[in-house]
């Protein structure tokens, strides 16, 4: 793990997405972060420590699921796809996929494994899973301001946690998408191996790109500035506001994710930034969603 020193720091952004706004200072006690994104070596160590059983292998209880046939209510998770060719990007259902038997240790479903992706990040662990590995390694997941403040590595208001340019001088500083989305990828095309991209200030690797990474915190639709400073773990209050947040499904939580991931790309989702952020329902992993853990100083 690395230490950050606390401090102040200006988060998010005005410049992007409505969510990332108002840009207000904010202040983070001292505290260790993952230097890389936890892997699948180190989350089946945990599982196999503790026999744990993940959200997305768990069997689904057909009353949660009103009119749903009981057939298709099999384990599993959502799998990216690319499409074909150009498809309407207003309509995630083009690029997503619910998966059975898809789980993170088969990540794009039955006959897929990690055998050759022990050093890729841990994938398809929805917050639960997440939290429980930390618990296991004495750990927490850090909390939505500490994973920006960690992630800018020092560039206080960046665009990017590498300085200002997208690409400086033609090059990839994380992993995205480059070319057409969602099927045209000139660029990794998944996972990276965590460590495959240059470190930010603070000796971080892959704290934007390769995968989204769950915090601690709550979703609300903009940045509420806080009274009670530092802001860490334990103090945060409950922000969450779920039925403006996600109308459709009032009863599920959404924590924030940070970070963006191997499928954002400038003509659809500018989120590999470190102010960018994403609401994510708490029971749902996906095939690029993943985290690294923090602790108190």
């Amino acid at each position: 793990m690395v230490l950050i020193d606390g401090g102040s720091f200006l988060m998010g952004s005005d410049e992007f997405y409505p969510d990332e706004r108002p840009v207000h200072e904010r202040d983070v006690r001292s505290f260790s972060i993952d230097r890389y994104e936890v892997t699948n070596e180190q989350y089946a160590e945990f599982v196999d420590s503790t026999g744990y059983v993940t959200v997305a292998e768990r069997e689904l209880d057909p009353a949660a699921f009103p009119g749903a046939d009981p057939a298709s209510l099999v384990p599993g998770s959502m799998v990216f796809t690319p499409s074909a060719g150009p498809v309407d990007l207003n309509d995630w259902r083009n690029w997503w996929t619910w998966t059975p038997g898809a789980f993170w240790r088969r990540p794009f479903g039955p006959g897929s494994s990690i055998a050759d992706r022990m050093q890729h990040p841990v994938v398809h662990v929805a917050f639960e899973d997440a939290r429980a590995y930390a618990g296991w390694a004495g750990l927490r997941l850090p909390t939505e301001a500490e994973h920006e403040y960690a992630a800018r590595g020092g560039l206080d208001g960046a665009r990017f946690a590498w300085g200002e340019e997208i690409y400086p001088d033609g090059t990839a500083q994380a992993n995205s998408w480059l070319g057409r989305f969602p099927y045209d990828n000139q660029g990794v095309g998944g996972t990276a191996p965590v460590g495959s991209y240059p470190a930010n200030g603070y000796g971080l690797y892959e704290m934007v790109g390769n995968v989204w990474e769950w915090t601690s915190d709550y979703y609300t639709p903009r940045h509420l500035r806080l009274s009670d400073k530092p802001v860490d773990a334990g103090k945060r209050q409950n922000l969450l506001a779920t039925a403006s947040a996600q109308p459709e499904f009032p009863e599920i939580a959404r924590r924030v994710l940070k970070g963006g991931s191997h499928l954002c790309s400038p003509d659809y989702c500018l989120r590999f930034r470190p102010a960018a952020r994403s609401p994510q329902a708490e029971d749902t992993g996906m095939s690029h969603i993943g985290f690294r853990c923090a602790r108190d100083a």
